[in-house]
């Protein structure tokens, strides 16, 4: 970590970074508008211009961007100590109210009502989800030649089918998608820059790890293109290969993840609770927000080197459209987790409300509402 900009004071760090990790909903576009209000704008700890490049080389890293921004913005600021405390400032709010959720709803007997906005607000994560595949492939096309679009949309292709086949191809579509990018940019393999060699190598030696801590470990090292794409990587895991989870109960923890504020990884403790218990839930937090500190506190000043990497650049636009098929193939395995008739008219209801403008936290919010009158009302739930 390179020496803070201005010297603010822990205290002051940890008020303002959690403050931040308590009202930030809406994901890491709110997140990065927060933290630019903040650092920039109110506080004038920051450039303008630091602060987009510290935001645009984030973008080029595996795992949640927005925390790995948050984490760096508090070490520019304060210093490494900063780093830390104003990175789990930020994590720690919405963390524990993923505990909270998890400790009521993955219980022996939740109530019904709380069922019933699992239900909803799962319902109306679908479209949600669907329609961040969608503006995220338009952007990922933009701006290429033919022959980028094309293959762009091959690698699109490939992230949708490893979705919908099986969560753990992800990481391999992502990262193979990514070196061939890069390999057809250097023409030749030998040329690979190293971190992204290091992440297969990574993917190839995690077998031996259990279980719990390899899915906490792809959800926080190895996806790209935000916090949608762990889903298909934790649907794989959770449902698919270990069944800690039913479908219905993994479509609720993606939408209660989302209802949430803070960085949409601590999903992934609602998927370690239904493995562990309060224990496992802890872990998988802790192992997948463990690389974003790691790779802010060993990258120090080469954030802005990165940004400027061709070689970052070109695994991203390799790996970016493949994330983004991700991303719409997740919205099959959520689908199966609906049941009745009633989340079908959510969905549809969620889809219309998007279509005509609304953002994403009051669909979800308005999922949800439904699903409690739903269940109050008597109706069946899944």
């Amino acid at each position: 970590m390179v020496r803070p900009a201005v010297r603010v004071p822990l205290p002051t760090v940890l008020r303002d970074w959690g403050r931040l990790g308590a009202i930030g909903f809406g994901g890491p576009p709110a997140h990065v508008a927060l933290l630019r209000e903040l650092c920039v704008e109110r506080r004038g700890w920051l450039s303008a211009r630091e602060f987009e490049d510290a935001n645009a080389a984030c973008q080029l890293l595996p795992g949640p961007a927005s925390t790995q921004l948050a984490i760096y913005c508090a070490g520019r600021v304060g210093g490494p100590a900063a780093a830390i405390l104003g990175g789990l400032a930020f994590i720690l709010p919405g963390l524990a109210a993923i505990l909270v959720i998890a400790v009521a709803t993955l219980s022996a007997s939740p109530p019904a009502w709380l069922r019933g906005v699992g239900a909803g607000a799962g319902a109306a994560v679908v479209p949600v989800v669907a329609a961040a595949g969608l503006s995220l492939g338009r952007a990922s096309l933009a701006g290429r030649t033919r022959e980028g679009r094309a293959r762009a949309l091959g690698y699109l292709a490939a992230g949708v089918a490893a979705a919908v086949a099986t969560g753990p191809w992800v990481v391999l579509v992502l990262l193979v998608a990514g070196l061939l990018e890069l390999g057809l940019r250097r023409r030749s393999v030998a040329a690979l820059h190293a971190w992204p060699v290091l992440l297969a190598v990574a993917a190839g030696t995690a077998s031996a790890l259990p279980a719990l801590a390899w899915t906490a470990f792809k959800v926080g090292a190895l996806s790209y293109g935000g916090g949608f794409v762990i889903i298909p990587l934790m649907h794989g895991d959770a449902v698919d290969a270990h069944g800690w989870m039913t479908d219905a109960e993994f479509t609720g923890a993606v939408a209660f993840g989302q209802l949430t504020p803070g960085p949409v990884t601590q999903t992934v403790a609602l998927v370690g609770y239904a493995a562990a218990g309060l224990g496992g839930a802890l872990l998988a937090a802790a192992i997948a927000f463990a690389p974003s500190f790691l790779v802010v506190a060993l990258g120090g000043d080469g954030f802005r080197r990165l940004r400027a990497s061709t070689a970052a650049r070109a695994f991203l636009d390799g790996a970016g459209p493949a994330a983004v098929g991700a991303i719409l193939g997740a919205a099959v395995p959520l689908a199966t987790g609906l049941s009745t008739v009633w989340q079908v008219g959510v969905l549809g209801a969620a889809a219309a409300l998007l279509l005509a403008g609304r953002s994403p936290l009051p669909v979800l919010l308005a999922g949800g509402a439904a699903g409690a009158v739903a269940a109050l009302a008597g109706a069946p739930l899944p």
